[in-house]
């Protein structure tokens, strides 16, 4: 009897200690800490951070979002950590002070400068070191890595060159390339590339050279005006342009012949118009006539190279001049009858005839006709009509020319021209093809200064609207399919060799 009252009293006293310790644990008060891990400057969300409170309570990691929570805390003052590898460790102090308080706090996180590695040097990739005849438009390439996948590259390019103190910088580029322009013919240039990761020093990249073409490959010249004076440019297929001639010079009427090697152009010197001649790339510049070349208006007038590049027809008023391009051997070989003046010429290619186009002093009263070189006239294409008319030019076998006629027959003080079309006359046949009608010429326009191309397939001019003022471009049409394509706008007196 006596050892059942010990066990019964024991069961009570196990009884009462478990029903007091419950009501312990419900009594504890307790909240919620809730949170973000970002980096510091950009706000990305960083996951994986180690989050953990001293005291103790419980260790979490952020999600994907950056996110975390931490529950059942009690009540009281916390140190909350959050350490990542890569970045700084962040503290922040929280106080709960009531039961289920909900606290947020945001972690910004600084990379740690000490972890992070400098990019590799970047690896120079095109043009290849000491490169030559590179064009005068070029994609500069190049290469670089950093370990740490986050760290935002940005790049400097330097690029000096051996022709004048011209240095070009370009800052903040992300991308590995850029794509350099408006380079100058045989020149070096010098360039390196600088990275930075915002965090380490920068790096640069060794220093390599590549030097331009020497000598340009256009085929296409023509004329831009700038401030009332003329300038001429060269342009390749690609459209990849030169400035063959200074602003300052008055320059016109490019004639490029291929068996010289040159590019002749009449360029204003003391009031008069004088032929002269260059290299491809615009250098020594050589002045051919001492009696100028004159007619009624200089931007009508017109001149022709011999096939071989060894001479040139031009005229002064009613005189038609032959010359060698060094400046010598200055003959007369032909003086119009009526005293009209010679306001352009074309010598074919085998050298036997030469069209001419005469006019009085204001441009009308036109003449174009064949002579050969006796000056016997030996056929005519055009007469007696009134308007202007020019753009004369022969094919390859000389017996096509081609020239322009303003079909409304408009004459006025200042030129102009209201209905000007291009023409292709058979020598043959006498057959004249109106090719501004073909080819659908816009309404109210002109089709001026054609010339064939170097096969006879197309045919490259100037079409620009009637009233005298607007913009000029230049055109081609091709004589298969009578097809327009636009080729280079504000431009005119085109050259296709």
């Amino acid at each position: 009897m006596k050892n059942i009252f010990k066990i019964s009293a024991l069961l009570f006293f196990l009884i009462m200690l478990t029903s007091c310790s419950e009501d312990l644990v419900e009594k504890v008060q307790v909240g919620t800490l809730k949170g973000i891990v970002i980096r510091k400057g950009t706000n990305q969300p960083i996951k994986n951070a180690k989050v953990f409170t001293t005291p103790s309570t419980e260790t979490v990691f952020s999600k994907e979002d950056g996110s975390f929570i931490i529950e059942n805390i009690p009540l009281g003052d916390y140190s909350v950590r959050a350490e990542l590898t890569g970045y700084l460790t962040t503290f922040q102090g929280i106080n709960l002070k009531n039961t289920n308080q909900v606290v947020s706090i945001v972690f910004e996180m600084s990379d740690d400068d000490s972890l992070n590695s400098s990019p590799s040097v970047p690896v120079l990739l095109s043009p290849v070191d000491n490169a030559v005849d590179q064009p005068l438009s070029i994609d500069l390439t190049w290469d670089c890595n950093d370990a740490d996948s986050l760290d935002v590259l940005k790049y400097t390019l330097v690029v000096k060159n051996d022709f004048d103190s011209n240095v070009i910088e370009i800052k903040d580029l992300e991308e590995k390339h850029y794509f350099l322009e408006n380079l100058k013919f045989g020149v070096t240039y010098y360039w390196q590339v600088t990275v930075t990761d915002g965090i380490n020093p920068a790096v640069n990249s060794p220093v390599f050279r590549f030097k331009t073409s020497t000598t340009p490959n256009n085929r296409f010249h023509y004329v831009k005006k700038m401030n009332g004076s003329y300038y001429i440019v060269s342009s390749d297929e690609e459209n990849v342009t030169f400035q063959f001639t200074p602003f300052d010079k008055n320059s016109w009427r490019p004639r490029l012949n291929q068996n010289s090697r040159l590019i002749a152009f009449l360029r204003t010197v003391g009031g008069n118009a004088q032929i002269f001649t260059a290299n491809p790339d615009g250098s020594n510049p050589f002045q051919v006539t001492a009696v100028p070349i004159a007619g009624f208006d200089n931007a009508e007038i017109d001149y022709s190279w011999s096939k071989n590049g060894k001479e040139f027809l031009y005229a002064n008023f009613a005189k038609l001049y032959r010359i060698n391009k060094d400046g010598s051997g200055l003959q007369l070989i032909y003086t119009t009858p009526d005293g009209s003046f010679i306001s352009e010429c074309d010598w074919s290619y085998d050298g036997s005839k030469i069209a001419l186009k005469t006019n009085d002093a204001n441009g009308y009263n036109v003449k174009i006709y064949i002579i050969d070189l006796l000056g016997n006239t030996v056929k005519t294409v055009l007469e007696n009509v009134p308007g202007a008319a020019g753009g004369l030019n022969f094919s390859v076998d000389g017996n096509l020319l081609l020239y322009t006629y303003d079909i409304s027959g408009h004459q006025e003080d200042n030129y102009r021209q209201l209905n000007t079309h291009l023409f292709i006359f058979n020598l043959l046949t006498d057959e004249n093809i109106d090719l501004s009608a073909v080819s659908e010429k816009p309404d109210g326009s002109n089709d001026l200064d054609p010339r064939f191309s170097p096969n006879d397939a197309d045919v490259i001019f100037v079409n620009t609207s009637n009233d005298g003022i607007s913009a000029k471009k230049i055109v081609k049409v091709t004589l298969q399919d009578n097809e327009r394509t636009d080729l280079f706008p504000d431009a005119e007196m085109p050259d296709w060799e």
